[in-house]
C-alpha cells in the first residue's frame, strides 16, 4: 500500500486553473495532489542575440520555490546572490521540454520566457512545472495567432511530465515526497502528447533496476500521459 493510499499506477488529482495572471501573454495554476506551481508566459519581439537573423524563435525557462512550500523554510535564492545547481538544472529542463513541441521558424524571430513558481511543495515540482507551463505557452501562442503575428500554430503537440519509480520493491506512478524521499528508484518521464520521449532522468537512490523494471515505469509513464494531456485539453477548452 502507498502512503497516500493510491495505487500503484494510480496520478494524484490533477486540476488546471487558467488565466491566473492578469498581465501575462498565458498563466495557469496546475495542482497535482498537493504540489501547486504557477506557470506564466511572456512574450518578447526580440530574441537572443544569437538567434538574431536566423528566423529562429526561443522558447525559455525560470523556476523557483517560494520559502515556506517546503516543511521548513528555505532562503530566498535571491537573498543568496545565486541560483542553486538544482534551480539551473531544472529550469533548463523545462525550457528544453518546451522547446521539443514548438517549431521555432513557425514561431519567428521571438522569445516565450515561461516562470515556474513552486507555491506548494509535495515531489514531481519540475514534472508540474512543465506540463503546467505548456498550457501558458499554448495560451501564449494563441495570442500571437489571434493578433495575426504568426501565420501557423508553431506548437506540434502537447508536453508534459510525470515521475515514476520503485517504491518497496514496487513500481509507482506519480511519486509524491514522501514515496519519492523514500524510493529505490527515482525518474522523470517528459514526453508529447502522441507518446515520443522528450527526456528521460533516471537514477538509483540505494537500489540498482533492471531493463524490464526500467520498461515497467516507462509503461507507467505513457499512461500517466493520458491522465495529463487529458487535464491540458479540459484546461484549454
Amino acid at each position: 500500500m502507498r502512503p497516500s493510499g493510491r495505487n500503484l499506477a494510480q496520478m494524484r488529482p490533477i486540476s488546471i486553473e487558467t488565466g491566473v495572471m492578469r498581465h501575462a501573454e498565458g498563466s495557469c495554476l496546475i495542482r497535482c495532489g498537493d504540489t501547486h506551481v504557477l506557470c506564466t508566459a511572456t512574450i518578447e519581439d526580440n530574441p537572443p542575440r544569437f538567434l538574431k537573423g536566423t528566423g529562429l524563435g526561443w522558447v525559455t525557462a525560470e523556476y523557483g520555490m517560494l520559502p515556506r512550500a517546503t516543511h521548513s523554510r528555505n532562503r530566498r535564492e535571491a537573498a543568496q546572490g545565486k541560483q542553486s545547481g538544482r534551480t539551473q538544472e531544472i529550469q533548463r529542463l523545462i525550457g528544453r521540454s518546451l522547446r521539443a513541441g514548438i517549431d521555432r521558424s513557425a514561431l519567428g524571430e521571438r522569445q516565450i520566457s515561461i516562470d515556474c513558481d513552486v507555491i506548494q511543495a509535495d515531489g514531481g515540482t519540475r514534472c508540474a512545472s512543465i506540463t503546467g507551463g505548456w498550457v501558458a505557452l499554448r495560451l501564449a501562442v494563441n495570442k500571437l495567432l489571434k493578433a495575426g503575428a504568426i501565420a501557423s500554430d508553431p506548437i506540434i503537440d502537447h508536453v508534459a511530465a510525470v515521475s515514476c519509480g520503485i517504491y518497496a520493491g514496487q513500481p509507482l506512478l506519480d511519486l509524491d515526497y514522501a514515496e519519492d524521499s523514500e524510493a529505490g528508484v527515482d525518474g522523470n518521464f517528459i514526453l508529447t502528447g502522441a507518446g515520443r520521449l522528450i527526456e528521460v532522468q533516471m537514477s538509483a537512490e540505494g537500489a540498482t533496476f533492471s531493463r524490464e523494471e526500467m520498461d515497467r515505469l516507462l509503461d507507467l509513464a505513457q499512461a500517466g500521459m493520458a491522465d495529463l494531456v487529458a487535464a491540458q485539453k479540459a484546461a484549454l477548452a
